[in-house]
């Protein structure tokens, strides 16, 4: 599988991009696990152009995470070609272009999966992106803006022809949002359109190695996005490569439930020193700072599915994500222990 000069091995995993999640230290997690591609939190073209310090830090990458995409989004041509433009500088291996976020704030604005609503605007945009850079263009999308309206056969020909590299399909509409299951089926139907030459990447749903590999054999997709199942599991990669490389029929245990741990508590650490403490500090004299990385790293805690199963673990969980030291922090996650 290849998007322009990006080779990637059989069966590709990526990381979605997901706001408040992909940081740099998740990527680099995720990548440590086998995710094959990384991308960004989403950015906002227009507070890009505007150079809004909070969304230029979202340009900050590592080499170690390569290859890695930066996803915008925006409702304008010229100020996504401009946006485009300015992440290009950062030297990313893709620029990724948003057509997909569900979310109230970015499609009622009339970009994401607005623009669903609005294909020739959506048109416009990939076309003057793809003209403005010299890297690949990528885009993301979902099946439609309802189940009226289920386009994304033909807007994937479009899209193409725009001279895009390679295409995300999440496989709900935007009415959909998050809920109910996610569609494949249209995904296969774009993937085995004969018109279609560019790599199709499927996503949705996909939270366990055995529907990875369904996913794959299946619908025939390209390469396979994981989402929201790789918070608070980066280890999900793992998991999945493991599983497709696996010949014998058997499962065995990727890591243990105190390695799970360690690598939770691995995250926070990294969430913290990705705040730029200075190097010659202490980080426990930043309280300000290390509440903010604790914080950050809540939602992992949150969802995370390894306490799953774990009984009366309700209170545990709740003094987990109240706690504003490391030191706190770390004493309540060694002593939790599978029953």
């Amino acid at each position: 599988m290849q998007i322009a000069d990006i080779i990637f091995p059989e069966k590709p995993l990526f990381l979605a991009p997901m706001e408040d999640v992909t940081d740099p230290a998740f990527r680099l997690l995720c990548k440590r696990f086998g995710a094959d591609m990384v991308t960004t939190e989403f950015v906002s073209a227009d507070a890009l152009v505007r150079n809004v310090n909070r969304t230029v830090q979202k340009l900050t990458i590592a080499a170690e995470e390569r290859p890695v995409a930066i996803q915008i989004y925006g409702k304008d041509a010229a100020t996504m070609a401009e946006a485009a433009k300015i992440v290009e500088q950062a030297q990313p291996d893709t620029v990724d272009l948003n057509f997909g976020c569900p979310v109230k704030k970015v499609a009622s604005k009339g970009a994401g999966a607005g623009l669903l609503r609005d294909i020739p605007k959506m048109i416009e945009i990939t076309k003057a992106v793809v003209n403005s850079v010299k890297i690949p263009v990528t885009a993301k999308t979902r099946l439609g803006w309802d189940s009226d309206n289920l386009i994304v056969v033909d807007l994937a020909e479009r899209l193409q022809d725009c001279g895009i590299a390679a295409l995300t399909i999440h496989g709900r509409t935007r009415a959909q949002m998050y809920k109910g299951d996610a569609d494949w089926t249209l995904i296969g139907a774009v993937k085995n359109n004969p018109r279609m030459k560019i790599p199709i990447i499927g996503n949705g749903d996909v939270t366990t190695a055995e529907r990875a590999v369904e996913c794959f054999d299946k619908y025939g997709v390209d390469a396979v996005m994981i989402g929201r199942a790789a918070i608070g599991q980066a280890w999900i990669f793992g998991e999945i490569i493991q599983k497709i490389r696996q010949q014998d029929g058997k499962k065995t245990e990727f890591l243990t439930f105190e390695e799970k741990k360690n690598i939770l508590k691995q995250y926070i650490i990294s969430s913290i020193y990705w705040l730029d403490l200075p190097a010659d500090e202490n980080i426990e004299n930043h309280f300000d700072e290390r509440l903010k990385g604790i914080i950050h790293s809540r939602r992992h805690l949150a969802v995370t599915p390894i306490f799953k199963g774990i009984s009366h673990f309700k209170e545990t969980r709740i003094a987990m994500l109240r706690a504003e030291t490391l030191r706190e922090l770390f004493e309540i996650i060694d002593r939790i222990k599978i029953d």
